[in-house]
């Protein structure tokens, strides 16, 4: 059934990474497998060609970036490593709720070498002070979510975003679920990792649910595309 008609519904379920009381050894360890899928499916890439075109249009000045529930803070490092290269101008910062993870993101930016500024938030938080970046994005976040909470959050990157605002996530469907089957195991020793994959792609959204949840939080004219391995990016501009 999880192969055919069951995933045409979305099935949220808890994942072993949102349960408190997790061994910090194999959070770090489930991290670390995240990462290497990351890169193999270049989804830093996909996120970093929008923002580098934002960021061409104001050359005098760096372009503040945000990212939302960071985890291990591999895509912001990505990104700052890549505007690095480039010369181009990111002052980028991440936040996540859980300490532990933010102190991993810490010590990974350290290693790699990346500036970034790394802080505990809550991302669904209203912002109560007017600080804000033009750019605000989150990337495999949503579907760990409620529907209401999906809604909730745009509008929180809305009031945060002065520019853009950039969702990147699972598409479910039968494909991804083989992908993410077959892909964690090959690509990480984590049974973490082997148990989230999975679940993830049937709590994620669909290209056109996640359009409407858009629409239901306010972000007129956003915009979605697919990419590989079956992922969607949405962005909406801030006209």
């Amino acid at each position: 059934m999880i192969w055919g008609r069951a995933l045409n519904n979305r099935d949220r379920q808890p994942e072993v990474m949102d349960q408190p009381g997790l061994d910090p050894r194999e959070h770090a360890k489930a991290l670390m497998g995240l990462r290497r899928i990351n890169t193999i499916s270049r989804c830093s890439a996909g996120l970093y060609r929008p923002i580098e075109s934002l960021a061409i249009t104001q050359p005098a000045t760096p372009l503040r970036v945000l990212e939302l529930a960071c985890g291990g803070g591999d895509t912001a490092i990505d990104l700052a490593l890549m505007a690095k290269r480039k010369g181009l101008g990111l002052e980028i910062h991440a936040c996540d709720l859980n300490p532990e993870a933010v102190e991993i993101a810490k010590t990974n930016a350290r290693t790699r070498k990346a500036e970034i500024t790394v802080f505990t938030a809550d991302a669904l938080a209203k912002p109560a002070d007017p600080i804000t970046f033009d750019v605000v994005y989150c990337t495999l976040f949503a579907h760990h979510l409620d529907e209401i909470d999906v809604v909730r959050l745009l509008e929180v990157m809305a009031l945060r975003s002065r520019k853009l605002i950039l969702v990147d996530d699972l598409i479910r469907s039968r494909l991804g679920f083989a992908l993410a089957w077959i892909g964690t195991r090959l690509l990480s020793r984590s049974w973490v990792v082997h148990t989230d994959g999975p679940l993830s792609v049937r709590g994620a959204f669909q290209p056109d649910e996640m359009m409407g949840i858009a629409k239901r939080a306010g972000l007129k004219g956003a915009q979605i595309k697919r990419s590989w391995p079956e992922r969607y990016l949405l962005s909406w501009t801030r006209y």
